[in-house]
């Protein structure tokens, strides 16, 4: 199914895929557009977003800090960004971009939900192929 799923996404959806399953913030996609679609608005970037959301596959959260139970200092998927308020969120062009003060905390961060996993992952039929 994956593989099957996988080939009908456009060059835009793949990147959005990709930055999800890396859990990567929303301005990490832009190293995976092609450069044609780098040049597409933001509004037309975030309708692809949204899209995926609407399927289920992508979600959207706050990037929140983290302490390893070794206290080492990092980063984790935060606070789920409620779906009627992406809109207007996804408008803003600084949240496509990276944060200029170096602090990511609160940025939007790409998470991929258990079908999104169908999507990027091979199943075991697949591999065996």
């Amino acid at each position: 199914m994956s593989k099957q799923e996988w080939d009908t996404l456009t060059k835009s959806e793949e990147a959005f895929m990709v930055n999800s399953y890396e859990i990567d913030i929303l301005a990490g996609v832009w190293g995976d557009l092609d450069e044609a679609d780098q040049l597409l608005p933001v509004n037309e970037l975030a309708g692809i977003l949204l899209a995926l959301i609407d399927r289920g596959w992508i979600e959207v959260r706050r990037l929140a800090p983290w302490t390893s139970p070794a206290g080492e200092s990092g980063f984790q998927p935060g606070e789920l960004v409620p779906r009627d308020q992406l809109p207007a969120i996804l408008e803003g062009a600084a949240n496509w971009e990276h944060p200029e003060d170096g602090d990511w905390v609160g940025a939007l961060t790409l998470v991929e939900t258990g079908a999104g996993k169908k999507i990027t992952r091979r199943s075991p039929e697949e591999m065996a192929e």
